[in-house]
């Protein structure tokens, strides 16, 4: 019943950061520069803000950790995760494939995720024990028979330094390479959860880019991990593998050959 009830939350968190985000879609907004140097807007701090409004109201004992605002720390062992605009760069140049990530911890693990596509109305809900869901239906991830068969994907080379980057392209030459895609942040993940593509490869993720859609993914019948292949917590660092079929989960390591 409880998990119920944080769906439901999670679920008024996404409408109000959705209404706080439609106005400045394609508005020519000016984007400002934050210390790493990634962009950020007044969207994105307002349906933050909108966000954290309705937890302090409605669970003031649990934590948030948001990417605009930092941290408050919470007393109950569960911590909110929220990204409000993740693919602020897509957001910019009016590509409606960002998406609102909200994630729950639970001792460091994540229970709950949901992302958010505020323009298409699009909307992917993951939660432990239960079937991700796409817009209220019930969806699972493709089997992939081949490593070779598989379509793998990437929000950009520029995010990969150069070691990464090494990793990354033995795994590109493993898999259906000429259909690789490039761009679509957390959308991707979406997409693998939905069954249309097989493979996501990252590295310098942070928490709130990758909390959220360990459920999603895990419970479309996929799986994430680490680059090692050890299952994601608050504390991994930020390379991130998405695997829709979890058959091929050795013939991605082994084909990344990394020793991180």
């Amino acid at each position: 019943m409880k998990l119920d009830q944080d769906i439901a939350l999670a679920l008024r968190l996404a409408d109000a950061a959705g209404e706080a985000i439609r106005p400045h879609f394609r508005s020519g907004l000016v984007a400002e520069r934050k210390s790493d140097s990634s962009p950020v807007t007044i969207a994105d701090q307002a349906a933050e803000e909108a966000m954290r409004r309705i937890l302090k109201a409605e669970v003031p004992r649990d934590g948030i950790i948001g990417e605009e605002f930092g941290t408050d720390e919470g007393s109950s062992g569960r911590t909110w995760v929220l990204d409000p605009i993740d693919g602020t760069v897509s957001f910019i140049a009016g590509r409606p494939i960002f998406g609102t990530l909200i994630a729950l911890l639970v001792d460091g693990w994540p229970v709950l995720g949901v992302i958010d596509q505020p323009i298409l109305r699009e909307r992917w809900v993951g939660a432990s024990g239960m079937g991700t869901t796409f817009n209220g239906k019930e969806v699972r991830t493709r089997p992939c028979r081949e490593l070779s068969d598989a379509m793998l994907a990437t929000t950009g080379p520029q995010y990969f330094n150069d070691h990464e980057g090494e990793h990354f392209m033995a795994l590109a030459a493993k898999t259906d390479h000429k259909r690789m895609m490039m761009g679509g942040d957390c959308y991707n993940y979406g997409l693998l959860a939905s069954g249309q593509i097989d493979l996501v490869c990252e590295a310098g993720l942070k928490l709130h880019d990758w909390a959220a859609l360990v459920p999603i993914v895990e419970g479309a019948g996929g799986t994430m991990c680490d680059w090692n292949g050890e299952p994601l917590h608050q504390q991994s660092e930020g390379h991130v593998l998405a695997i829709g079929d979890p058959a091929r989960l050795e013939d991605v390591v082994e084909a990344m050959a990394c020793d991180h």
